[in-house]
């Protein structure tokens, strides 16, 4: 179990060390459930009150906020208290899980296959024909990847997910458990004779760019022609849907449970709040932001941030909310 001593926490952070404390820290925790080993945030006025009755012997503490330490207790007092906790996550990381061999006996890797210095092939995993592995390339056990599909270095593919053929995959993107990248694009159209529904084909791929993070069960699919294209920096949570033909610019954000409809294009920076859902073809530009929920029907201009269903621009919705409520008080 790791463990840190004040001094060895404030060299990690480089923050104000205020007070001390002779205990060895074993771990972050919440302000309600700390105990004397462990180390507490507080990011927010509203939290500071709770600082006295917790038994965390350090907390760390936007620099603006007023908190005195107490008997054999510290702070460290930050900028932004919520990156700091990122420090230390990573700091207190056990690590993930080990590779007793770099391919397992039990993995198929086909032998036009190439594969990178450094990569791990966990067991059950399928490598297709003619698929590029970069260096240090983690497929983690029960992976399927595809024929012709390429992924970049250092990129992370845990348990479950499936890679269809031809797909392109950056580097240090991470795909979390049961992620789909590649399925068929969800096109059909009545029959000629009107009794049925024709499939209509989808041959495109996928392109995803470096950095991209996807959550677990989400599903990014094929493009009918050409790519769906999800761009570099891109965080996707889990359960989220990205339909055929979509194009996202760079560090976009979609929380769970929210979806892309087809041919729908993001701007750079758009965030996309949970259970959101937009219409296909829809274009929402740079840093515009879909509040949790609302339904977009229509494109949406750079910078906006837009509520409801259907989705409008936030103070006017807000003003409609105020308007029917004051209506079923009368």
């Amino acid at each position: 179990m790791k463990s840190f001593s004040i001094q060895e926490i404030n060299e990690i952070l480089k923050g104000e060390l205020i007070g001390n404390t002779t205990e060895q820290i074993q771990g972050p925790e919440e302000l309600g459930k700390a105990l004397n080993n462990h180390i507490t945030f507080i990011g927010s006025p509203k939290y500071v009150r709770l600082w006295k009755d917790s038994k965390a012997c350090a907390a760390i503490v936007n620099e603006k906020l007023n908190v005195e330490p107490g008997d054999n207790r510290a702070l460290i007092k930050v900028k932004n208290a919520d990156l700091a906790m990122a420090k230390i996550l990573e700091a207190f990381d056990p690590g993930p899980p080990q590779f007793d061999e770099d391919i397992h006996p039990t993995a198929i890797v086909h032998e036009s296959a190439t594969i990178g210095n450094g990569c791990k092939i966990g067991a059950g995993c399928y490598v297709g024909k003619d698929v590029v592995l970069g260096d240090s390339v983690i497929l983690y056990p029960h992976v399927s990847i595809f024929d012709e599909t390429t992924i970049g270095n250092n990129t992370t593919v845990w348990s479950g997910t499936v890679i269809r053929e031809r797909s392109v995959i950056g580097s240090y993107c991470i795909f979390h458990t049961n992620v789909s990248i590649g399925s068929d694009g969800f096109g059909y159209r009545p029959s000629e004779d009107g009794r049925g529904l024709v499939k209509i084909p989808q041959i495109g791929n996928v392109i995803i760019g470096n950095g991209v993070e996807i959550g677990a069960n989400s599903c990014v699919d094929r493009a009918k022609f050409s790519s769906t294209i999800v761009g570099d920096g891109c965080k996707i949570d889990n359960f989220v849907q990205i339909a055929h033909n979509c194009i996202m610019g760079r560090s976009c954000i979609m929380a769970g449970h929210s979806g892309l409809a087809g041919s729908v294009t993001l701007g750079d920076g758009v965030i996309i709040g949970g259970s959101a859902s937009i219409k296909d073809h829809t274009t929402i530009h740079s840093g515009a932001v879909v509040g949790a929920g609302s339904g977009v029907m229509k494109d949406v201009p750079a910078g906006q941030t837009v509520l409801g269903y259907p989705a409008q621009e936030s103070r006017e919705m807000l003003k409609q909310w105020v308007a029917m409520r004051k209506l079923t008080q009368a």
